[in-house]
């Protein structure tokens, strides 16, 4: 007898159909699964069989045959435990109803016939409704991810038995639709802006760059506060938006690391890795190609503290995530595209002793030494990096002020009016923020004065700013002016801009 469950697969974070087809026929013993499947899947006869003998079913002493189909592309995981062991009890008469064939069907199984949770579930639940499936099987312990997608049935079962439980219309009903509106989003945040000491100037120039989505470069020597800056810096950017959330969601199952409790993410990522991470953990890849930091930062932080520690063709990856916003990993077997919509912030010494241009301590390197750790951030990262921030030392006076920090709810107030702004000016667009406007745009929304232009021609010559590095420019001044609620751009802004290009000069000619 043949049986079709209905399952499905990853691509990246897009989810395939795939026919799991068994055909139980007389012959030696042998379960056989054919489909291009990798090793985690051919492992699964000896999983299906246990599960299916230990929940108190009989497996067939027959030759069983598995289909995977589209049978030329390759297929990866355990999820297809479930759905097989559903198709060897349909197929040899122990399941009467034909019910299974409105589902699709998902789980990984124990011996002992209990489900386990597979990763990239909402994924794999969204690409089943787009396609028109909406009734799903799938583990208990999904079931958070689960219920934030409306317009399915999601029936969560802990094992083989309550899955054939519900498909002869004896189990549990579908979970109930949680809406995201109601998920707590208050400041969970370790860290707050009121907690940094003096920095002013910092804080101002991260302020902006969270309003207008741009890079940061910040240097300064050790314990200047570089790090806990970074790290303040997501508590004054907007909430998620459901969209934003999903998307950040179905990196994370993907990647293994969604709070399955949880089942969603409702804050803003904040990704900062070591300095000896390589390449496909920075960009993503590897042999299943799974997203990299970049695309676990997406709608948030990637913080890369110590940047000239990382070694420099593991930064130069990054240039074309910060200009095109997607990563593509390109396998044998598959090519995947992830997003990258990150805010990446970078952190460094002035020099390898930390003390260049310090007005406490004296630097003890060599301008040689200074030139070579400098030089081994490029040009071309550089200039996608549109604010640089030198820090220096906290004075004592100014750690032990007693009158308090603005808080970072008072700052996230004005960036959320400025992105306001930003949302109606780029509505009939697919961008957000200041950040992300290509050259017509600025041409068309950055228009500047007479002076203000004088200005950026004398800056454009005197700090040899590229082509690229003069458009961030002017895209920085329409977040300053945005910050202002300035409808044009006026030359004070541009003198703001320019003043957060100016350590190129000083530190890289």
């Amino acid at each position: 007898m043949l049986a079709k469950i209905n399952s499905f697969s990853l691509n990246g974070l897009d989810g395939y159909k795939v026919d799991i087809e068994i055909d139980i026929n007389a012959g030696l013993p042998k379960v056989e699964i054919i489909g291009l499947p990798d090793t985690a899947i051919k492992e699964a006869a000896e999983r299906v069989t246990s599960a299916v003998k230990n929940s108190g079913y009989h497996f067939p002493v027959k030759r069983v045959i598995v289909n995977l189909a589209p049978a030329d592309t390759k297929k990866e995981g355990s999820l297809f435990d479930l759905p097989i062991a559903i198709g060897v009890l349909a197929a040899s008469g122990q399941i009467s109803s034909a019910a299974y064939r409105d589902y699709v069907i998902l789980g990984e199984l124990s011996l002992d016939g209990k489900l386990r949770p597979v990763n990239g579930i909402i994924a794999l639940l969204i690409s089943g409704m787009q396609q028109g499936y909406t009734k799903f099987i799938i583990p208990k312990e999904n079931a958070a991810e689960a219920s934030f997608i409306k317009g399915i049935e999601a029936y969560c079962v802990g094992s083989l038995k309550e899955a054939c439980g519900v498909i002869e219309g004896e189990g549990a009903e579908a979970i109930p639709f949680r809406d995201f509106a109601s998920e707590s989003q208050e400041d969970i945040y370790d860290v707050d802006f009121a907690d940094v000491k003096g920095q002013f100037a910092a804080k101002r120039a991260l302020e902006i760059a969270v309003a207008g989505g741009h890079n940061v470069l910040m240097i300064g020597p050790p314990g200047a506060g570089k790090s806990m800056l970074a790290k303040c810096v997501v508590s004054i950017m907007p909430d998620l938006s459901f969209e934003e959330a999903i998307e950040v969601t179905k990196i994370h199952s993907v990647a293994g690391i969604l709070d399955g409790k949880k089942g969603i993410v409702t804050t803003r990522p904040f990704r900062t890795p070591h300095h000896s991470t390589t390449v496909p953990a920075l960009i993503g890849g590897g042999a299943k190609a799974k997203p990299g930091e970049v695309s676990l930062a997406n709608h948030g932080v990637l913080f890369l503290d110590e940047v000239p520690e990382y070694a420099r063709h593991t930064l130069e990856t990054l240039r074309q995530p910060l200009e095109d916003g997607t990563v593509t990993v390109a396998r044998v077997e598959q090519t995947v595209r992830y997003p990258a919509h990150f805010m990446l912030i970078a952190s460094m010494n002035p020099c390898p002793c930390g003390n260049f241009g310090s007005k406490k301590h004296i630097c003890t390197c060599t301008p040689q030494s200074i030139r070579r750790y400098m030089n081994k951030l490029s040009g071309p990262l550089l200039d996608r990096i549109d604010i640089q921030i030198e820090l220096d030392a906290v004075e004592f006076d100014e750690l032990r002020r007693k009158e308090a920090e603005e808080k970072s709810s008072a700052i996230k107030e004005r960036v959320m009016k400025a992105r306001e702004i930003q949302r109606e000016r780029f509505a009939a667009m697919p961008i957000y923020t200041n950040a992300e406007m290509s050259n017509r745009l600025i041409k068309e929304h950055c228009e500047i004065p007479s002076e203000a232009e004088a200005m950026l021609e004398t800056a454009f010559k005197k700090l040899s700013l590229s082509a690229r590095a003069s458009f961030r420019l002017l895209r920085v001044a329409r977040t300053i002016a945005d910050l202002e609620g300035k409808k044009e751009i006026e030359t004070a802004h541009v003198a703001e801009a320019i003043q957060y290009r100016s350590l190129d000069r000083k530190y890289w000619s």
